[in-house]
């Protein structure tokens, strides 16, 4: 259907301009655009009540639709490392190319074919139009080779009839049907392979249904007696321009009223012109489709298409066997972007260097809970990770970041994880202030390193106040402790008799400072490894200080963690 013509009062209405913020004078005006996708009218609507349950077939198109799309064509080294990646990631349907219309994909199909690089479970596409002469190229490129598909398409919609080709919907069905009978005859005359026959109608989801159907029932008519394989009928978003689900309407009506609907496979190309290409694959997946071409990374015309590794793990993270080999996705992006030299953002699907990670606090305190209560073998359950990062190659380390915009949560998550310092929760709000202070005036992402830092320039001080030694005389129930401290280059010593537990210790510890009142207000020791850690909060008159410590010696480390939180008082009266 053409877009409707636009009345006089539009075409005046179409010459207001607009001066965008540069001072570039700019036409905009949405009335110049109309739908052009033709809706089905679906008795009863049934993919929207389905869910997939296993994978399609899937067909890679990167040495052909991607390799299109380049601004410098791939060489063939990089053809031949590509086609090694695709092999080694398990594809079993694999487009190589346009023979019959470069010299380069003729020549790449005759090296696959001499030098036997094709595995037996391996099926090569080839693309041609429907064209005689190019059709026996295309045959021509193939000699030798066990089985192969055909691939030939033309256009069908309205736009392409009637502006490009300048063609009827009789000329279209006739190059359909021609290029069909062609194909027929040179299977015949190259009888030693197994030929499938592929066929689409370019520009499908823009085509009137009626005709759609009537085109592809005329290729079925002739190809279906004498071709003991189903034929392939693809069905392309060439140019996306519609709702996701329109699409899977498309699909379902096609894949309902088409004859002969059992000698056939349904096929779906989609694009990504409005950033749906996955999304649309997945409803036609589940409106009748069982195949679906794309490209790895997504590369491809405009704004590409389809990225199977997107789909592939979307299906994934539901629980469905993707039948494809994704373990080593660094691999993978090597080697895509240096054959097409596009780089993958970070925040591509999956697989970004970033997806991964977290830098909000809220996320990374989620994060931090759930990965705790994850428990081997059993439904992965972690917030704000859709599945887990280790099953792609990824590790934890990667996960929780630290920046002006993060929180307690990964804070103590990159402590835990990297020094397994596990802080209590009454340290978390004024470690994350100073973390929080650093990373404003660096304006930069901090490591775990230089949290470790902050923690141990503000929390671990050790002068003025410094312990010397103590020494225990045991007795019945008591011990005898005799502790020095140095404070201004001035020796006090004290004797205290106290009970041999922690928090005793330390209350006696702390009752000996006479010149001040200390109140314990909470404290935790942790051991790690050879070592023992020692977080204790106190109040002197009005102010909570927070000591830390680590020692070889557990009696010492409560020692020096009072006296670290002393420190700080007395830092903060002179400052």
């Amino acid at each position: 259907m053409l877009r409707p013509l636009i009345n006089k009062q539009m075409q005046q209405s179409m010459l207001i301009t607009t001066t965008n913020l540069i001072g570039i004078t700019m036409f905009f005006y949405h009335k110049k655009y109309c739908s052009l996708t033709v809706c089905p009218k679906l008795k009863q609507r049934n993919w929207i009540n389905k869910k997939i349950s296993k994978s399609p077939i899937w067909v890679s198109e990167d040495l052909r639709d991607g390799n299109q799309s380049l601004i410098e064509p791939m060489n063939v080294e990089q053809k031949k490392n590509l086609w090694t990646l695709l092999i080694n990631v398990g594809l079993k349907e694999i487009m190589v190319g346009f023979p019959s219309a470069s010299k380069a994909d003729f020549d790449f199909v005759r090296w696959l074919i001499t030098n036997k690089q094709i595995p037996e479970d391996v099926t090569i596409a080839v693309l041609t139009q429907a064209r005689k002469h190019l059709i026996q190229c295309t045959f021509e490129s193939l000699f030798g080779i066990k089985n192969a598909i055909i691939h030939y398409y033309n256009s069908t919609s309205p736009i392409q009839r009637d502006r490009v080709f300048k063609v009827n919907k009789e000329g279209i069905l006739e190059i359909a049907a021609k290029g069909a009978t062609y194909i027929l005859q040179q299977t015949k005359t190259f009888s030693n392979g197994v030929w499938i026959i592929e066929y689409t109608p370019e520009s499908f989801s823009n085509t009137e249904f009626d005709f759609s159907l009537i085109v592809c029932d005329i290729v079925i008519d002739i190809l279906g007696p004498k071709n003991i394989y189903k034929v392939i009928l693809n069905l392309p978003t060439t140019v996306d321009s519609a709702s996701p689900h329109i699409y899977a309407d498309q699909i379902e009506y096609f894949s309902k009223t088409i004859s002969k609907r059992d000698k056939v496979i349904i096929s779906v190309h989609t694009h990504n012109d409005r950033g749906a290409a996955a999304t649309s694959a997945e409803l036609a997946i589940l409106a009748g489709a069982k195949r679906v071409e794309c490209t790895l990374l997504g590369n491809g015309e405009r704004t590409g298409n389809l990225d199977l590794i997107t789909l592939a793990m979307n299906l994934y993270s539901q629980g469905i066997e993707p039948k494809i080999d994704l373990t080593c996705p660094e691999e993978l992006i090597e080697i895509v972007t240096k054959c097409t030299k596009i780089p993958i953002h970070p925040r591509h699907p999956w697989i970004g260097s970033l997806v991964f990670t977290a830098f909000s606090g809220s996320h990374q305190d989620a994060i931090r809970k759930s990965l705790k209560k994850q428990k081997n073998n059993e439904i992965w359950q972690v917030a704000y990770l859709p599945i887990d990062p280790k099953d792609i190659g990824r590790n934890y380390k990667s996960v929780i970041r630290l920046n002006s915009q993060s929180g307690k949560g990964g804070m103590a998550f990159l402590l835990e994880r990297d020094f397994k310092i596990k802080l209590p929760r009454w340290t978390l709000n004024p470690l994350a202030h100073l973390v929080q202070k650093e990373s404003d005036k660096k304006m930069l992402e901090l490591s775990s390193y230089e949290i470790y830092n902050i923690l141990k320039n503000n929390f671990f001080l050790e002068k003025p106040l410094n312990l010397l030694n103590y020494i225990f005389f045991k007795t019945k129930n008591t011990l005898n402790i005799f502790s020095k401290n140095q404070v201004n280059y001035k020796i006090y010593s004290s004797k205290i008799i106290i009970e041999y537990k922690p928090k005793p210790i330390m209350l006696k510890f702390i009752s000996s400072w006479k010149f001040h009142r200390i109140k314990l207000i909470n404290y935790y020791i942790q051991k790690i490894n050879n070592y023992y850690i020692a977080f204790i909060k106190i109040k002197i008159k009005e102010t909570n200080l927070i000591g830390t410590a680590i020692d070889l010696e557990k009696f010492s480390v409560y020692f020096k963690s009072i006296l670290s939180a002393l420190n700080k008082y007395i830092y903060l009266r002179i400052k």
